[in-house]
Order: C-alpha cells, then sequence, then structure tokens
C-alpha cells in the first residue's frame, strides 16, 4: 500500500467511524467478559457457600458449576457478536473504505 492511498485512508471520515464503532463494541464487550469473570472469581473468593449448595435437593451438582458453565457460554456468544457484528458491519465498510481510496 502507498502512502498516499494509506493517507487517503486515514483522512476518510468512514474510516474514523469504522474505528469508533469497533472500538465501542470491542470496549462494551470486553467490559461485559471481566464482569462475567471477575463477578464469578468474586464469588468463588467470597461466597463459596453459595457455590457449592446443590442446584435442587435431590440433586448432587452444586450451582457453581452451571453457573461457570454459563460463563463460559456468555463468552462464546459474546465473541459472535462480535463476529457476527464484524461481518456484517465492520467488513462491508472496510472494503468500502477501500474502494474510496483505490486499493
Amino acid at each position: 500500500m502507498s502512502d498516499s492511498t494509506a493517507s487517503s485512508i486515514q483522512n476518510n471520515p468512514k474510516y474514523h467511524q469504522l474505528i469508533r464503532q469497533r472500538n465501542v463494541l470491542a470496549w462494551t464487550l470486553t467490559l461485559l467478559v471481566c464482569i462475567l469473570y471477575f463477578g464469578f472469581i468474586l464469588l468463588v473468593a467470597f461466597a463459596p457457600e453459595f457455590l457449592t449448595q446443590p442446584i435442587s435437593a435431590s440433586s448432587v451438582v452444586p450451582l457453581g458449576m452451571p453457573i461457570g458453565v454459563g460463563v463460559i457460554l456468555a463468552s462464546v456468544l459474546l465473541t459472535g457478536i462480535y463476529v457476527y457484528r464484524a461481518n456484517t458491519s465492520f467488513d462491508p465498510l472496510i472494503a468500502e473504505i477501500m474502494r474510496e481510496a483505490g486499493e
């Protein structure tokens, strides 16, 4: 990529819009994942009796098990949200920016 093409891309308002949208989404999802993980770790540290209680009276499965699996599944879901948004919003915008820059 030539310097003029790079300069053209960096001066494009759509490029700045893309960066802003991507950063907002990435930081929001990062914050959600951190809240999930650190929240679970704080539960382990400060409320182990809550996590070790069985999910029902006749069950041997502790409540912490489905909560832990839920944390992992929520992380996978949030990753899927980012990938979906990247494929449907960010990639077309990148292609448009590149087209306008002459690449």
